[in-house]
């Protein structure tokens, strides 16, 4: 794409329920972004069913090129229906971004998304139709670098509700908020959790609804490539070492044979670090013109713990609490890259085909494609390419 998607989510669960009545969907690769937040009638397994199925099939569609009315049809014909009411409920906004920044945004029923640009929050040019007896609102708008635009879910606007002296924090606050405590330098997910943190306060941390913010900031494109285990066929190591090399972003380079092979091929020292900062991680290791050294599967299996972990949180200030390989390399890849190319060798390890470590090679192509796997659920682009 032309421009480059930084995109996060985020929800609070009504207090006292197992499941989030929103859902949010996204998809992203080079021709286009699209997420999709919707939010189904009540709390709750049917509010889950309901946006689950609204947002999933709508993002399909959206995929393939179909039409709004086509989308809002099959959505429409597809939900099931609540025996108690009689009807089928579930809101939406989808935003749909194609490769020249032009954004298709449609909403209905959801509260208005905050388009940010610079210092200020604008208004769009809705267009009105009526599909299915239901009102939509369409718009089209031309995005540039460092645009924000917010998606929330009626829970951020009855926050506070019952419990504080203001009934519900009102559109017009929230906006008050974004423009006070964020900015267009924060990545989307600080953007996402700064109004989800402020939610949960005004909720006293007990959400009377489900509360749903995702936000989608253009970016300039921003790489990193990962480099982990020897070619299969050693010839091939020059090669696999400049073309790392020659690509743009952040370097990392994951497995002590790895590294001596890299060191070798750029004609530097590898030096590795003896300093212990937690005991579960390996020391990293050291190489100019490289931006991270690691030890291989158990700082990458670490890795994908913590990964994980900012799949079901809200809170990423760990990420700046430990200075251990796993952590920095979690971070790495999470805030400071869009797109990863993964450069996987498939060479068993010389040095632990003598030792207690079983099967290296399927462990290490195991772990590394369930990092790939959890990277792309947090909206990167990841390549894979094998040696």
């Amino acid at each position: 794409m032309k421009y480059y998607i930084d995109f996060a989510y985020g929800s609070l669960l009504k207090y006292g329920e197992e499941l989030c009545g929103d859902k949010v969907e996204f998809y992203a690769d080079d021709e286009q972004f699209i997420a999709v937040l919707s939010d189904g009638m009540g709390s709750g397994v049917k509010a889950n069913i309901l946006a689950t199925l609204t947002s999933k099939i709508a993002l399909t569609m959206l995929k393939e090129g179909m039409r709004i009315e086509d989308v809002v049809d099959t959505v429409s014909q597809t939900l099931p229906i609540c025996s108690q009411n009689k009807i089928a409920y579930s809101t939406f906004t989808m935003v749909k971004v194609a490769k020249d920044g032009i954004a298709y945004i449609v909403e209905f029923d959801n509260p208005t998304l905050f388009f940010m640009r610079g210092k200020n929050i604008l208004s769009l040019d809705w267009n009105e139709i009526i599909i299915h007896d239901k009102k939509i609102r369409e718009c089209k708008i031309q995005l540039t670098e460092r645009d924000r635009i917010v998606l929330i879910s009626d829970g951020v606007e009855f926050a506070g509700g019952r419990k504080t002296l203001n009934y519900s924090w009102q559109w017009k606050d929230i906006s008050k908020h974004l423009l006070k405590f964020t900015n267009e330098n924060m990545n989307a997910k600080t953007i996402t959790n700064n109004l989800l943190g402020v939610c949960n306060q005004l909720y006293y941390f007990e959400p009377g609804d489900d509360t749903t913010v995702a936000t989608i900031k253009v970016s300039h494109d921003s790489n990193a490539v990962l480099f982990s285990g020897p070619p299969i066929n050693k010839s091939k190591d020059k090669e696999v070492v400049y073309e790392m090399m020659g690509s743009a972003g952040k370097k990392i380079v994951c497995g002590g044979t790895t590294a001596n092979i890299v060191a070798r091929e750029l004609n530097v020292k590898y030096r590795s670090s003896t300093d212990i900062i937690d005991e579960d991680v390996p020391p990293i290791g050291y190489i100019e013109g490289i931006d991270l050294v690691t030890e291989g599967v158990l700082t990458l299996r670490k890795s994908c713990e913590i990964l994980r972990r900012l799949l079901t949180t809200n809170d990423d200030s760990f990420l700046h609490k430990k200075k251990d390989g796993a952590t920095m390399l979690s971070k790495m890849l999470y805030e400071d890259c869009i797109h990863i190319k993964m450069i996987i060798g498939r060479c068993i390890n010389p040095e632990n085909m003598m030792s207690d470590i079983p099967d290296d090679l399927s462990a290490r192509l195991y772990v590394l494609n369930e990092m790939k796997n959890i990277l792309v659920k947090l909206g990167k682009i990841v390549e894979v390419e094998y040696y």
